[in-house]
């Protein structure tokens, strides 16, 4: 999956729209089988016949869950109904909830930045203190919870951003593992040594797409502590740090104006990403998951085992980044018909219970739970995130509370509209507005 922020206009509206369900009659009232008591356990797969459950997907994550619905049904008699939300997906969903419409499941993104917007407290089911919890990763565990409550549960592993690199290219540059970077200066020096000693570029990046380009600048405020973040989330520091500012400036300074970037970077693609990497056009892509995904799609593991390698990289560490997304949490609405949420947990219990090996396996993907082994078969790149992913730092989709539009900014600057003050600043102008129509404390 793309890992993207909703524009400006859309974010208002969703939490305009989120909040006018907490008024809707069909909203779930607080204590109601809700946030405030004590829900009974479920036996992942005790008869549910003649019960009918509705999951909203997303149009591209549609047959995400097929395998464990298909399971589900089987062992349990119930019916589980998919319904695709078009796009854009996050602005859709809280305008069929404001209309008093709302399924019994969902996959939503369960960071802070994006979980807010379907109004958990009022709309959704606590699920702390199911049994799947405490088999959680660590990382997996600091997903979607909001003010100390868990809503969602994590079903696939966070994306993780790290630098996919061509082996034929690093063999040409006379690099080794020994040369991987352990810092981002050291990462741009590296990208020159591919420049001057091949024909690749060092890095190719997706002007085109826009939102690949905010990698370079997050892989840069790593450093930042938690305390940092919590400023930013109550107003007390801004987008505008110097820290930002310099970070951007980094980047098309070092990077796009030193000749680091394919030529195209202006107009380059997703998907002209991946192509470039295997035919060695370019010797490295700083992307998350969803590129891998695209190289699995039309290569083998054991093609893409000879070709790519993937390292983790941070501000001043070899470190990986997790990055959430849509499909990694499962949220359940409450409906006010206690058999139907009572089911709705049951799916999840089955889910990352007796299930999980399987669909796991049939999906070909990493696990949230450190007891279940990751499948056979999965690229040598996949199990190099697999290793990085629990000491990996959060992007800042997962610390701030509003994920502004980066990407769409530094294609401003890209096509010479912002300068790097410019683009930190209209980060900040987007990340206040939300925030002060979220309601969060300090706007």
């Amino acid at each position: 999956m793309k890992t993207r922020a909703l524009p400006t206009l859309a974010l208002i509206c969703a939490v305009g729209l989120a909040a006018t369900a907490c008024s809707d009659p069909t909203a779930g009232e607080s204590g109601s089988n809700g946030s405030d008591t004590k829900q009974t356990a479920v036996d992942p797969t005790a008869r549910l016949d003649g019960v009918k459950l509705t999951m909203w997907t997303a149009q591209n994550t549609v047959n995400a869950p097929q395998q464990v619905i298909d399971a589900f049904e089987k062992a349990t008699g119930a019916t589980v109904e998919t319904q695709a939300v078009p796009d854009l997906y996050e602005q859709n969903v809280p305008t069929k909830l404001a209309s008093g419409d709302r399924p019994d499941l969902m996959f939503w993104q369960p960071s802070i930045s994006t979980l807010p917007f379907i109004q958990p407290q009022q709309n959704l089911l606590t699920l702390d203190g199911e049994p799947w919890v405490s088999k959680l990763g660590d990382t997996e565990k600091s997903l979607g919870v909001i003010d100390g409550k868990r809503y969602a549960a994590i079903v696939t592993s966070p994306a993780m951003l790290g630098v996919y690199y061509n082996k034929d290219v690093f063999q040409q540059a006379g690099l080794t593992e020994k040369d991987f970077p352990k810092s981002y200066d050291e990462l741009l020096a590296l990208g020159h040594k591919v420049v001057d000693k091949t024909d690749a570029a060092a890095f190719y990046e997706a002007g085109g797409d826009k939102w690949p380009l905010q990698w370079q600048m997050q892989v840069q405020l790593t450093d930042l502590a938690n305390s940092w973040w919590a400023d930013l989330n109550e107003n007390k520091e801004k987008w505008t740090a110097p820290v930002v500012v310099d970070a951007i400036k980094k980047y098309k300074d070092k990077l796009l104006d030193a000749g680091l970037a394919q030529k195209n970077h202006r107009t380059g693609t997703f998907t002209g990403q991946a192509d470039a990497l295997w035919k060695g056009d370019a010797g490295m892509v700083l992307n998350v998951t969803s590129f891998q995904s695209q190289l699995q799609a039309k290569h083998s593991t054991a093609e893409i085992d000879q070709k790519i390698g993937w390292f983790p990289i941070a501000n001043s560490s070899a470190t990986g980044m997790y990055s959430p997304d849509q499909t990694n949490g499962v949220v359940a609405f409450r409906t006010g018909d206690e058999k139907r949420q009572n089911a709705a947990r049951q799916f999840l219990a089955f889910w990352l219970g007796p299930d999980y090996p399987d669909y796991i396996k049939a999906m070909k993907i990493p696990s949230v739970q450190p007891s279940v082994p990751a499948p056979d078969g999965l690229p040598q790149t996949s199990k190099a995130q697999i290793t990085a992913l629990p000491n990996a730092i959060g992007v800042f989709q997962a610390k701030a509370i509003v994920a502004p539009d980066t990407h769409l900014y530094l294609a401003d600057m890209i096509f010479g509209k912002k300068n790097p003050q410019q683009v930190a600043q209209a980060i900040q102008d987007q990340f206040a507005q939300v925030a002060k129509a979220q309601g969060a404390p300090g706007f």
